[in-house]
């Protein structure tokens, strides 16, 4: 058999389903332990790959040019799959990597790389009898190392979820704990986005009460407060690099929640004064700033009020 066909005969036999027995994935299982057509599996690596790594080794060392836009096929029907069955590791060099990060990127798992090296061999049978003996327990564990970097956030009524790791969802922790009460008190949060799954937090039912409808979750904001007694909706924008409430976006919110009946207020968040620096030229009128490292202080981009929303005459 080719290397290829092997790598899928070992897919399979650690008992992953159709979706991931064919050449995308034994080509991803193949450039996790750079394994050349006339390699052996007696001697593996184990380097750490980006997607765009995967796709370089199955195009230039097996002659398969896979497109550009098969990427997210990689990703989210191999690598995925791989390392929710714990054959493969994430960021093991850095657990606390973003999910938009520019190096996130996977390893084959010590175990299963030492699996790997007997296939072939007398050992085989034996050696995968006992490695899937014993991967539920390795999943577990790996599971709850993954789960040690996530970051957990309270909401004002006491209930907790958990974001994906990176400074973007610190500073949305630092909105829902530190600005809610201080320019929102009693509000209730509708929606939190989050890099790694969008829409940790999503009510639906109140949005549509309030006359929401959105189908396009890349449109949302970072965070939805929602004050009663003042039927304010707060539109919340975490910046840690790029996106402030600038012209463009301010006109983008107003558009997707204008049917609403309720009082727009438009927030940036920064984590500190110098970030926010670099967006002033940018930052629209009509909204509000807000720095985490001063949470006790709003910077008001008005001029006609304190913070509040404003109808369309104002902001012209």
């Amino acid at each position: 058999m080719t290397k290829i066909e092997e790598a899928i005969s070992i897919i399979a036999a650690l008992g992953f389903p159709r979706a991931q027995q064919n050449e995308r994935s034994a080509l991803a299982l193949l450039a996790l332990i750079q394994l050349h057509e006339k390699g052996s599996w007696k001697s593996l690596k184990n380097p750490l790959l980006g997607v765009r790594a995967i796709l370089d080794f199955a195009r230039n060392v097996y002659h398969k040019p896979y497109a550009e836009n098969s990427r997210e096929s990689f990703r989210k029907e191999s690598l995925h799959q791989f390392v929710a069955a714990g054959l493969c590791l994430q960021n093991p060099d850095k657990p606390s990597r973003a999910p938009n990060s520019p190096n996130w990127c996977y390893q084959i798992a010590p175990e299963a790389k030492t699996l790997l090296e007997a296939f072939g061999a007398k050992k085989w049978p034996k050696k995968l009898t006992e490695y899937l003996d014993g991967v539920e327990t390795l999943v577990d564990r790996y599971k709850k190392s993954r789960d040690l970097t996530l970051i957990p956030c309270k909401l004002p009524d006491g209930a907790s979820f958990e974001m994906s790791p990176g400074s973007h969802s610190e500073l949305i922790k630092e909105i829902i704990e530190q600005f809610a009460p201080r320019f929102a008190p009693g509000s209730k949060v509708l929606y939190v986005g989050d890099t790694g799954n969008k829409g940790v937090v999503h009510d639906e039912m109140s949005l549509e009460n309030l006359g929401i409808s959105v189908h396009e979750r890349g449109k949302m904001p970072d965070a939805i407060l929602y004050l009663e007694n003042k039927n304010w909706l707060y539109l919340l924008e975490s910046v840690t690099s790029v996106g402030p409430v600038d012209g463009k976006r301010h006109a983008e919110l107003t558009e997707l929640f204008g049917k609403s009946s309720t009082g727009l207020v438009f927030v940036t968040a920064f984590p500190s004064r110098e970030l926010m620096a670099r967006f002033l030229a940018t930052i629209a009128w009509e909204t509000e700033v807000w720095v985490a490292d001063n949470p006790d202080h709003l910077i008001h981009f008005n001029g006609d009020r304190f913070m509040g929303p404003h109808d369309s005459a104002s902001s012209k």
